[in-house]
């Protein structure tokens, strides 16, 4: 039996359309970019495949796009389509951030930034940096290491800001362990990234550790 065989309200794409994207399961809404499925297989028992040998679908969607493309009924294409889509979510969330207002609303801040970085198995190190009505000019990684940590380097970070003419900046970096804990090291990076930013008076406003699932702000804990 193929998905046309179905009843057309539990096909994804019809089901999609008349009772909402939320409606669907992950294995549906798999389904609708692989599109089709082999022999004996729907696009949806694909789907299922997938997440059962993934863990579900944040460890799928964590593969890089070459890992993604091996997996079975995804090949090179379709893997494009799910890492366009993971990109276009995280812009979404980024679109908060442009508002005028969007550092009155710190929850839109820490989204985009656990949606942007969350999902590394290594640790990354962005910085926002703002004006001096604290609007985002730019987001950018500035790290990359290893799971036990990133190497931060102040001159970089403070290039940056005079790159960026930034009057203001949130860094973030993420615990690949999932635990948004912050670690002694990260509060004296914090420390020293302060003084440098400080000769050229820019101002840090926050610093996230990002979890799996939260982000915990070093200046709501009176640790700026």
């Amino acid at each position: 039996m193929t998905i046309r065989d179905w009843p057309a309200d539990e096909r994804p794409r019809e089901k999609l359309l008349g009772r909402g994207v939320g409606a669907l399961s992950d294995a549906e809404l798999l389904a609708l970019f692989i599109g089709s499925g082999r022999r004996g297989r729907t696009a949806v028992d694909l789907g299922r495949d997938l997440l059962g040998a993934h863990a579900g679908l944040k460890g799928l969607l964590e593969l890089d796009v070459r890992t993604m493309s091996s997996q079975p009924g995804i090949g090179p294409a379709k893997a494009c389509r799910l890492q366009a889509a993971l990109e276009l979510g995280r812009r979404y969330l980024a679109c908060d951030l442009r508002r005028p207002d969007a550092l009155t609303h710190p929850s839109a801040c820490a989204d985009y930034l656990r949606a942007r970085i969350a999902a590394f198995p290594y640790e990354v190190f962005a910085c926002v940096f703002l004006d001096n009505r604290h609007r985002v000019i730019a987001c950018e990684e500035l790290f990359r290491g290893s799971i036990d940590g990133a190497s931060v380097h102040p001159r970089e970070v403070v290039r940056r800001c005079l790159a960026h003419n930034a009057a203001a900046v949130i860094f973030a970096h993420n615990h690949p362990s999932g635990v948004a804990e912050p670690s002694q090291a990260d509060r004296e990076i914090t420390r020293h990234l302060r003084q440098a930013l400080d000769l050229i008076e820019v101002r840090v406003l926050d610093h996230f550790v990002i979890g799996s699932g939260n982000a915990l702000s070093l200046a709501e804990r009176g640790w700026l």
